[in-house]
C-alpha cells in the first residue's frame, strides 16, 4: 500500500449533495462529482489490514484493496482491470449497493470503513470515460445458444458472462426495454438510464441480442420452445410479487404497489411525458421503511406531492451495531438517504389497521405499538413498499411442489439447475427468482455463478472427460 498511515490522517468524505432545492427542480442523480485528488484520498485510507474482511462481505468477492490502491496512486486502467474481472457491473452497483463491503472494512471496527462503494463508482466512471475495457470478450465461438429470460441484473450479468466465453446469447424482456427493475424500478435521481443504456451497448457489440416485448410462458412463447431451440436456458425472472397488505378497505382506489407508481414515474421521466400515475398535490402515505419506499419518497418529491408520510412497521433501527450484529456482519442501522433529506415524516413501530374512504382511499387508521396510540391520517395516494413475494412461475409451468421452495422461489440444485426436470434438461435459474427478493450485488453474483455453472453442464455434454465448474464460481 503506498499511504500506510493514509487511514489516521484522511477522514471519511463522500460525494456531496446537490442541494435539495436544486436537485427536486430535475431527476437527475443527486451527487456532485468529486475530484480525482479527493478520490484519491480516500483510497489511501484503505489499510492494508492483512485479511481483507471487505472482500468476504462483497459477494462478489471485489479485489477491493488493489482497486483502492490503484484509486490511490490515479492508476485507473490497473483499477478497472481489477474491478471489472469480478464484477460485471460496477456502474450500477457503485450507485445501487447497499455495500456490505464497508460493514465488514476492518477499519469500521473503530472508525469510518472507507468508501468502497464511491470508489467503486469513481473506477467505473474513469474506466468508461477514457476507453479502458469494461468487457471480457473472446474469438472463439463455441457454437452452443443460451436463452436467458429476465433482463434485470441477474440475467444481464449471465448473459455478460456466457458471451464472454463465445456462447450465443439471447436475453428475452416481457416488458418494452430491457433492464428490469434497473429500468422501470430505479429512479433517475439514484441512477441516469443514459448508464443503463450505456451498458447495453457495449453487451450489443460483443454479440448479446436482446428481445424486449417477449413474454415467455402460457401467454407468449412457451418455454418448452425455447428449451428445443437453445442448447440451455437459464430463469432469471425476478421476484415480482407485491408483498401486500390484507386489511379492511385494501381495495379501495389510490392503493397501489410501490413498483406500480415507480414504473409509471419512470416511463414518464424517459419519454418525457406526463405520469399515469402521479403524486402532484397528493397526500401520500408509503408504506415500507426500506430502499424501495425511500425510492417513492424522493420521487413524489420531485412530482410535487402536499405531503408525504413514511410508515415503518418495525422499531426504529439503532444509529450504531446492535450487540446482536457484531463486525464484520451487515447491521440494521438508522439510515438517511437523500430522499430523507429532501422532507417528509418518517413513523416506526406504527401497523396499518385499516383503509377508509368511498371507493376511494380517504384516511388510513393505524396504531402506534410505543405509544399504543390508534391514529387517522388523511391520505389521497398509498403506496405499499413492502417487498416481494417471490416470482411469478406459474405460466412457465416450473410452479409444482418438487420445483419450489417453502418461500415459493425457484428449488435449484448446486449446479443452479432447477428441481424436478429431466436429467438431460438445460433449464437453470438464478438471482432473486431463486434467493428471493435481495441485493443488486447477490443478482450480478448468482448470474456470474450460474454463467459459470451453465458453461460447466455445455462443455460435460459435448465431452465426458471436461472438467467440472465449480457452481459458485465468481469469476472464470
Amino acid at each position: 500500500m503506498g499511504k500506510v498511515t493514509g487511514f489516521l490522517e484522511v477522514p471519511r468524505q463522500g460525494p456531496q449533495y446537490r442541494p435539495v432545492a436544486v436537485r427536486l427542480r430535475d431527476w437527475r442523480e443527486v451527487y456532485v462529482s468529486q475530484s480525482d485528488e479527493d478520490i484519491a484520498a480516500q483510497g489511501s485510507r484503505c489499510m492494508d489490514c492483512g485479511i481483507p474482511f471487505c472482500m468476504q462481505g462483497c459477494p462478489l468477492g471485489n479485489r477491493i484493496p488493489t482497486f483502492n490502491d490503484a484509486a490511490y496512486h490515479l492508476h485507473w486502467e490497473h483499477a478497472a482491470e481489477q474491478l471489472f474481472a469480478t464484477n460485471n457491473f460496477p456502474e450500477f452497483t457503485g450507485r445501487l449497493c447497499p455495500a456490505p463491503c464497508e460493514s465488514a472494512c476492518v477499519l469500521g471496527i473503530n472508525s469510518d470503513p472507507v468508501t468502497i462503494e464511491r470508489l467503486e463508482y469513481e473506477v467505473a466512471e474513469h474506466a468508461f470515460a477514457h476507453g479502458a475495457a469494461v468487457s471480457s470478450t473472446t474469438p472463439r465461438e463455441s457454437g452452443k445458444r443460451v436463452a436467458v429470460v429476465g433482463s434485470g441484473p441477474a440475467g444481464l450479468a449471465a448473459a455478460a458472462q456466457l458471451r464472454s466465453v463465445g456462447h450465443a446469447v439471447s436475453v428475452f424482456e416481457r416488458s418494452d426495454a430491457i433492464g428490469g427493475l434497473l429500468r422501470y424500478g430505479i429512479p433517475e435521481f439514484k441512477m441516469e438510464k443514459r448508464i443503463l443504456d450505456r451498458r447495453l451497448e457495449v453487451m450489443r457489440e460483443s454479440g448479446v441480442t436482446f428481445f424486449p416485448g417477449v413474454t415467455i410462458g402460457a401467454d407468449g412463447t412457451p418455454l418448452a420452445q425455447l428449451e428445443a431451440e437453445f442448447d440451455a436456458v437459464l430463469l432469471a425472472v425476478g421476484s415480482t410479487r407485491p408483498r401486500l397488505i390484507p386489511v379492511p378497505g385494501a381495495d379501495l382506489d389510490g392503493i397501489y404497489p410501490a413498483m406500480t407508481f415507480l414504473e409509471a414515474s419512470n416511463r414518464a421521466v424517459n419519454t418525457e411525458s406526463q405520469p399515469t400515475l402521479s403524486a402532484a398535490g397528493c397526500h401520500v402515505v408509503i408504506l415500507g421503511g426500506g430502499d424501495t419506499g425511500a425510492d417513492c419518497l424522493g420521487t413524489v418529491h420531485r412530482q410535487g406531492a402536499a405531503s408525504v408520510v413514511q410508515i415503518e412497521i418495525m422499531d426504529r433501527p439503532p444509529d450504531t451495531r446492535a450487540a446482536g450484529e457484531p463486525w464484520p456482519t451487515m447491521p440494521r442501522l438508522y439510515k438517511t438517504t437523500s430522499a430523507h433529506a429532501e422532507g417528509g415524516e418518517r413513523r416506526f413501530s406504527s401497523e396499518t389497521l385499516e383503509f377508509r374512504g368511498a371507493g376511494v382511499v380517504e384516511s388510513l387508521v393505524l396504531i402506534d405499538h410505543q405509544s399504543g396510540e390508534s391514529l387517522e391520517l388523511p391520505v389521497d395516494l398509498v403506496l405499499i413498499a413492502a417487498g416481494f413475494v417471490g416470482p411469478e412461475v406459474e405460466a412457465l409451468g416450473v410452479s409444482g411442489e418438487s420445483q419450489l421452495t417453502p418461500q415459493a422461489t425457484l428449488l435449484v440444485d448446486d449446479s443452479w439447475r432447477v428441481q424436478g426436470v429431466e436429467n438431460d434438461e438445460a433449464l437453470f435459474a438464478c438471482g432473486d427468482a431463486v434467493r428471493g427478493q435481495s441485493l443488486i450485488v447477490w443478482a450480478i453474483a448468482e448470474g456470474r455463478s450460474a454463467a459459470a455453472a451453465i458453461d460447466g453442464f455445455l462443455l460435460a455434454r459435448d465431452s465426458p472427460l471436461a472438467s467440472p465448474v465449480e457452481p459458485y464460481a465468481l469469476s472464470w
